[in-house]
C-alpha cells in the first residue's frame, strides 16, 4: 500500500511553487526559529548554548508508537529501557532512572520512576510536543535532572471564540493494540478548557523466537481536563488528569501476575503580569498506587503522595533575569503483605536565579542554584532478617551553569555549555530489600550511598542552508559516587540473583551528529549518529563498563513531501527508515551482570495524508510498518533479555484522526 500510493500520487501530481514560478522554501532550514521554553522562558533554539531537541506535534502523530516515551526515542542521543511493549523508560546520553526528568503539566512526574519495569504514567494523546534538554538542567529542577528534562507540552490555549474537537483511532496488527481518544477545547470570552478521553488495549506481542510472549498484554485509560481564565492580567488555569494502567508482568510460561496503576493528579497554573515583569506559580498534588498481583492476591502496594511547587519572577529587564523557588513534599507507604522499599517522607526544597543576554551574535545564560533534599525512612528487615533501626539522611548541592552560543553567521552557530549536576541517592538504592517481579532480580540497598555529583561540558555546531543541513554536539562527563546495581553472585531463598548497590567514578563521552541533505525540493534524506562511552575509572575489565549503556545507532531517514494540484488532499508524504545498532560488547561483566549484544538492523516505512473540505482538514490517515523485514532482534536496553525474550517483530499500525 505505501508503494502504491507514493507511485500513484508522484505521477500524478506537480511540484508547488510559489506565485513568482519560483519553488517554496524547504522549512527544514527554519530550525533556529524554534521556539523552547525548558531554561529561561521562551527563547529561539538558535540563542541557547546547550542542546535541545523539538518534538513537532505533527511529528508525533505521524509515526506510531505504544506509549509517548517511545514516541520520541529514536531522537538523536536518546533511547528507551523497555519491559515488553507497554513500559518504556527514557535514557538521554547513556542515563536513566532518576537521573532523567519528565515534566508535565509544568511540574515533574512523580511515580515510582525507580523500577525498572515501572513506566511514565502520561498519556501520549494527551501531548502537544516535546523539549528535550541534553544535560544536567539541575539549575532549574534541582536533583533527578542529571542527564537532561523531557519537557511535555498541552496544546496552547485557543484564541478567542475559537473551539474545535477531534477524535482519533489506532490499530496495530502484532499485539492487536486497538486505542481510541476523543477531544475538545477552546476559549469562550477568556473562559478556556481542553478535555480529552483515551482508551488503549493491547495483547501479547510476538516474535519470530519466542512466538506470543506470554503475559505481555496491556491496557491503560486516561481522562485529562483543563478548565482556566486567560485574559489581559495572565491566565489561572487547573488541570486534572487520571491514568490507569494493567500490564502483564513476564515471567515464567505458567504464571499470570499482573500490575495495576493508578496515577491521579491536580495542578494550578498561574501566570500574572506583575509591573512590568512576569510572576509564574505552580503548585500540584500527584498520588500514584502501583500494586502488583499474584494469583489475584496482592502483593507489592505502593501508595506515593507528591505536592509540588514551583514560583519563579521574570524580572523586565533588558537581559532575562529569572529568580525562584521549588521543590517538593512526598510519603511513601506500603500497603501490602510484601515490601521492597521501605515507607519514607521526603522534603526537597532549592532556590535558584538564572540570567541570559546578547551581545550582538553572542548569546549568554547561566546561573546558580542551591538544593537540599531531607528523607527518613524505616528499613524493612535486610536479607539476613536482621531489623535495622530508623534511618535519616540530608543532601546538600550547589549547582550551575555558564554557557554561550556565537552566531557566526546566519547560517552556521557555535555552541559551548558547561555545567554542574547533582542526584540525591533514591529510595530504592538506599533501602530496597526484596525481590523485583519482572526484573529477573533480588535487589538489597544501600543506605551509606552519597549523592551524585557531575561536570559536564558540550559543545556544540549547527549548520544549516537551502540543500545541506549539519549538526555536531559533543559532551564529556565526569560522575563522581555513581550508582548502580551489580550482581553479587549470590541467590536469594527463591532462587533469584541477588543485586546489590554500589557506586564509583564514572567518565561518560560521546555525542550526536546529524546530516539532512535536500538534493530536490520536498525530499529530505537525514541521517543521525548516535554514540556513548560510559566508564568506571580506575576499575578492571570486568567492571569496567557501566551497565545500560546504549549500542551505538545509525539512522538514516528518506522523507519525501508529495506536492500536487488536488484540492482535497494535503501534507502527504512517505518516508523510509533505516535503524542500525552496533554491537555492544563495552558490558558490565562481574558476575555476568551484563552480556553483550549483537548488531541488528531494522527498516521502517510511513506515509500519511490530511483530507480536506472547502480547504479545512477534516481527517488525517497515517500508516506505518515497523520492523518491515520480521528481525528478530535484542535490544541491549531491554529488561526482557536476560530471560531470554527478543523485541517485537513485524508492526503494522493504522491511524485515523478527525477534527471538527
Amino acid at each position: 500500500m505505501f508503494f502504491v500510493l507514493l507511485l500513484v500520487t508522484t505521477l500524478f501530481s506537480t511540484p508547488a511553487k510559489a506565485q513568482n514560478n519560483t519553488f517554496v522554501e524547504d522549512s527544514c532550514v527554519h530550525l533556529s526559529e524554534v521556539v523552547v521554553t525548558g531554561l529561561t522562558g521562551s527563547t529561539r533554539i538558535n540563542q541557547l548554548p546547550a542542546p535541545v531537541a523539538v518534538i513537532s506535534p505533527e511529528e508525533l502523530q505521524s509515526h506510531s508508537s505504544t506509549n509517548i516515551i517511545d514516541a520520541i526515542s529514536h531522537q538523536p542521543g536518546m533511547s528507551q529501557i523497555t519491559t515488553g511493549s507497554g513500559i518504556s523508560k527514557p535514557v538521554i546520553r547513556g542515563l536513566g532512572y532518576n537521573r532523567v526528568l519528565v515534566v508535565n503539566d509544568g511540574i515533574r512526574q512523580e511515580g515510582q520512576q525507580w523500577g525498572d519495569e515501572h513506566g511514565i504514567e502520561v498519556d501520549g494523546e494527551a501531548v502537544h510536543s516535546v523539549e528535550i534538554m541534553k544535560g544536567p538542567a539541575s539549575l532549574m529542577y534541582g536533583s533527578d535532572a542529571m542527564a537532561g528534562v523531557i519537557l511535555l507540552h498541552d496544546a496552547p490555549l485557543m484564541a478567542e471564540g475559537e473551539m474545535s474537537a477531534s477524535a482519533s483511532t489506532e490499530y496495530q496488527t502484532n499485539s492487536h493494540l486497538f486505542a481510541y481518544s476523543a477531544n475538545t477545547q477552546g476559549n469562550k470570552k477568556g473562559f478556556v478548557w481542553n478535555w480529552r478521553w483515551t482508551q488503549r488495549w493491547a495483547g501479547e506481542f510476538r516474535n519470530p523466537v519466542n512466538g506470543r510472549v506470554h503475559n505481555s498484554q496491556f491496557r491503560e485509560r486516561a481522562l485529562k481536563g483543563m478548565l482556566g481564565m486567560k485574559e489581559r492580567w495572565g491566565h489561572s488555569l487547573l488541570k486534572m488528569s487520571y491514568f490507569h494502567q494493567r500490564p502483564g508482568i513476564i515471567e515464567a510460561p505458567d504464571e499470570d501476575p499482573f500490575q495495576k496503576i493508578n496515577h491521579y493528579k491536580v495542578v494550578t497554573d498561574n501566570m500574572f503580569y506583575v509591573g512590568d515583569g512576569v510572576l509564574k506559580a505552580i503548585v500540584g498534588y500527584q498520588h500514584n498506587r502501583r500494586q502488583e498481583y499474584e494469583e489475584n492476591q496482592v502483593g507489592l502496594d505502593f501508595m506515593l503522595h507528591t505536592i509540588n511547587y514551583d514560583v519563579r519572577y521574570v524580572f523586565p529587564f533588558s537581559w532575562k533575569l529569572n529568580v525562584g523557588t521549588n521543590g517538593m513534599w512526598q510519603q511513601s507507604k506500603n500497603k501490602g503483605v510484601e515490601a521492597l522499599i521501605p515507607a519514607y517522607h521526603l522534603i526537597d526544597f532549592g532556590i535558584f536565579s538564572t540570567a541570559s543576554e546578547s551581545f550582538g551574535p553572542v548569546h549568554v545564560s547561566g546561573g546558580l542554584r542551591f538544593d537540599h533534599r531531607h528523607v527518613n525512612w524505616e528499613p524493612i528487615n535486610t536479607i539476613a532478617q536482621q531489623p535495622s533501626p530508623t534511618s535519616k539522611r540530608s543532601f546538600y548541592a550547589v549547582t550551575g551553569s555558564i554557557g554561550a552560543i556565537w552566531n557566526i553567521t546566519p547560517n552556521l552557530d557555535l555552541r559551548l555549555n558547561i555545567a554542574r549536576g547533582f542526584r540525591a541517592p533514591n529510595m530504592s538504592e538506599l533501602g530496597s530489600d526484596g525481590e523485583h517481579e519482572g526484573t529477573f532480580r533480588y535487589e538489597v540497598g544501600n543506605a551509606d550511598l552519597k549523592p551524585e555529583y557531575s561536570w559536564q561540558g558540550d559543545l556544540g555546531l549547527d549548520f544549516s542552508s537551502e540543500y545541506f543541513s549539519a549538526k555536531l554536539s559533543l559532551f564529556a562527563n565526569r560522575i563522581t559516587n555513581y550508582i548502580f546495581a551489580e550482581k553479587t553472585g549470590g541467590v536469594s531463598a527463591e532462587g533469584t540473583s541477588i543485586f546489590r548497590f554500589t557506586q564509583g567514578d564514572a567518565r561518560i563521552l560521546g555525542g550526536e551528529a546529524t546530516v539532512i541533505l535536500h538534493p530536490v525540493h520536498h525530499l529530505h534524506w537525514e541521517n543521525s549518529f548516535s554514540y556513548v562511552n560510559s566508564v568506571q575509572m580506575h576499575q578492571p575489565e570486568e567492571t569496567k563498563y557501566l551497565p545500560f549503556t546504549p549500542a551505538p545507532r545509525w539512522m538514516s531517514t528518506i522523507h519525501y513531501d508529495i506536492k500536487g494540484s488536488c484540492t482535497w488532499i494535503k501534507n502527504l508524504f512517505a518516508e523510509a527508515q533505516m535503524e542500525c545498532y552496533l554491537k555492544q560488547n563495552n558490558v558490565y561483566r562481574l558476575n555476568n551482570t551484563e552480556t553483550p549484544t549483537p548488531s541488528y538492523t531494522l527498516f521502517n516505512v510511513v506515509t500519511g495524508t490530511d483530507f480536506l473540505i472547502h480547504g479545512k482538514r477534516f481527517a488525517s490517515l497515517h500508516l506505518s510498518v515497523n520492523n518491515l523485514f520480521n528481525r528478530a532482534y535484542q535490544n541491549h536496553l531491554s529488561r526482557l533479555k536476560e530471560g531470554g525474550i527478543y523485541n517485537m517483530g513485524r508492526n503494522i499500525a493504522m491511524k485515523v484522526i478527525f477534527t471538527i
